[in-house]
C-alpha cells in the first residue's frame, strides 16, 4: 500500500508543471495567422520554461508590424516563429524593462556608474539604442536577458542567442555584455538589480 501511494505521488509530481505560471493576456494587433501562431508559440514556451519570476506585466500584444517594445504594453512581433530561443529571449528582455522601471532609483545609480566604464556609447541602430541614456539602460537590460537565458537554456545556447543579437540589433550593446559581463554584473549587484535572477 505504501509503495503504491509513493508511486502515485511520484507520478503526480512528474505530471505537474515545473512551476505555477502566471496567465498571460495575449492580444493580437492585426489578427493575422502569424500573430496567432506566435501567441500559441509563446503560450507553449511559458508552459515549458519557468519564467514566472521574470513576469512583471501580464498584458502582451503580438503585432507583426511592430518592433518589440516594453511600454506602454509589452509588444512582440511574429519574426521568430521558427526559433523558440529567440522569442523566449525577446520576451524576457521586454519583461526586464518593466523591472528596471520598477527599480527606477537603483537603475539611475547603476547607469551613473556605467558611464565612466563606457565613456562613449553608440546612440543609433544597429549598434546602440535611440539615445545615450537608452544605450546605457540596455546594457543593464541585455545583461539580465543574458543571465536569464543562461538559466533557461544553458550557457552554450545562451551565448549563441547573444551572438545572434550582436549581429542583428543593439550590436554594440550585446557584444559589450558578452565581453564585459563581469564589469556590468558587478555594477548591477552593487545596486541590487540582480534580484529577479536570484528569485526561486
Amino acid at each position: 500500500m505504501r509503495r503504491c501511494l509513493s508511486a502515485a505521488l511520484l507520478a503526480s509530481w512528474l505530471a505537474a508543471p515545473v512551476s505555477a505560471q502566471p496567465a498571460l493576456e495575449i492580444a493580437l494587433k492585426q489578427g493575422s495567422p502569424r500573430e496567432a501562431q506566435t501567441r500559441e508559440q509563446l503560450q507553449r514556451l511559458v508552459k515549458t520554461y519557468d519564467v514566472s519570476r521574470w513576469i512583471f506585466t501580464k498584458s502582451i500584444v503580438v503585432d507583426e508590424r511592430a518592433i518589440p517594445h516594453s511600454h506602454p504594453v509589452l509588444t512582440l512581433h511574429a519574426r521568430h516563429l521558427l526559433d523558440d530561443d529567440l522569442l523566449l529571449s525577446t520576451f524576457v528582455h521586454e519583461q526586464f524593462h518593466w523591472f528596471l522601471v520598477e527599480k527606477e532609483s537603483e537603475t539611475k545609480e547603476a547607469i551613473a556608474e556605467l558611464r565612466p566604464l563606457f565613456a562613449t556609447v553608440p546612440v543609433s541602430q544597429p549598434e546602440g539604442a535611440q539615445d545615450e541614456h537608452s544605450t546605457y539602460l540596455h546594457l543593464l537590460d541585455c545583461y539580465l536577458e543574458y543571465r536569464a537565458v543562461q538559466q533557461l537554456l544553458g550557457e552554450l545556447k545562451a551565448r549563441q542567442v547573444m551572438e545572434f543579437w550582436a549581429t542583428d540589433h543593439y550590436t554594440w550593446v550585446y557584444r559589450t555584455v558578452l565581453d564585459r559581463s563581469r564589469d556590468i554584473g558587478a555594477v548591477m549587484a552593487k545596486h541590487k538589480l540582480l534580484t529577479p535572477l536570484d528569485r526561486r
